[in-house]
């Protein structure tokens, strides 16, 4: 029985695989097929041209690096409220902690679309009320696109800062302070390398959760354009497979970012076992 129920999950997990990976290769396979159709039957040839005219593309180039600088700045506004919101809700309770967690959740259930339209009628009434009507920064563009991101990402970088600082010993603090260090020493020195791991996680996923943003930034960006808008104007005037060209170097992309952070994160570990075990061989040493 025990044997049945191993070989199940094995094919679950074969099938789950498949599941995932078989989109994507048919998508990356489309990228080099000599077809006009992002197909990969029939197979017409092996070409290299819808690389030729993605590398020709200054609009998608353009809308590329639209999408990157919003990132950045999503991540440079968002991480620090998110951190600085988690800090709070772990040092309050009752009623207050639950209304505040509350408010900073509500934006990851409310659709983006609903975002979008919020922060555009929010800022026009602000610069109404100011006497400044359309004028920077109350008029659409990309900066409302990553106030209106930042509203929703901000929530996420609460909940993983939050969850890391469930795991920090409060004794730490109070021992800092009694031996006379400051609450700005305590803050750098102690809270914030025990609270780094989950800051950087919380960092890239909103770095990517702004890049693949789509409803904000469509209701916000005004003239200007980043690449989920440019995507989805190719889908409607007519996708090619430039466009597969596009997903198989972001997706190539992404493993090399991924092996580089494994390849560090064993490096890491191999370093910190070399010490445990120096330092056990220099204890077994002094016993003798």
């Amino acid at each position: 029985m025990i044997r049945n129920r191993a070989i199940l999950g094995q094919i679950y997990f074969g099938l789950f695989v498949l599941y995932l990976l078989v989109p994507l290769v048919v998508m990356a396979g489309a990228a080099f097929n000599d077809s006009k159709l992002p197909t990969v039957a029939p197979w017409k040839g092996f070409t290299w041209r819808w690389f030729g005219d993605l590398w020709a593309d200054q609009v998608m180039w353009g809308a590329f690096l639209n999408s990157i600088l919003v990132a950045l700045a999503v991540v440079a506004v968002a991480v620090p409220i998110g951190t600085a919101a988690a800090i709070v809700l772990n040092s309050i309770s009752g009623k207050v902690r639950a209304t505040l967690y509350g408010f900073m959740v509500a934006p990851v259930l409310a659709p983006g679309l609903v975002i979008g339209i919020s922060t555009v009628l929010f800022w026009n009434q602000l610069g109404n009320t100011m006497g400044a009507p359309g004028t920077w920064p109350f008029g659409r563009g990309l900066h409302l696109a990553t106030l209106g991101q930042v509203s929703y990402i901000a929530a996420y970088v609460m909940l993983l800062v939050l969850a890391r600082l469930q795991s920090f010993d409060p004794g730490l603090e109070e021992a800092a302070l009694d031996l006379g260090a400051s609450h700005g020493q305590v803050l750098r020195r102690i809270l914030l390398p025990h609270l780094f791991p989950a800051i950087a996680a919380s960092a890239a996923i909103a770095f990517f959760q702004s890049i693949e943003n789509f409803n904000v930034t469509l209701f916000t960006k005004a003239n200007e354009t980043t690449l989920t808008v440019y995507v989805f104007s190719q889908v409607r005037s007519g996708i090619t497979p430039k466009i597969n060209a596009l997903a198989f170097l972001l997706i190539l992309l992404t493993l090399v970012l991924a092996l580089a952070y494994e390849a560090n994160r064993r490096r890491k570990a191999r370093i910190e076992a070399e010490r445990e075990a120096e330092a056990r061989r220099a204890e077994a040493a002094m016993l003798l």
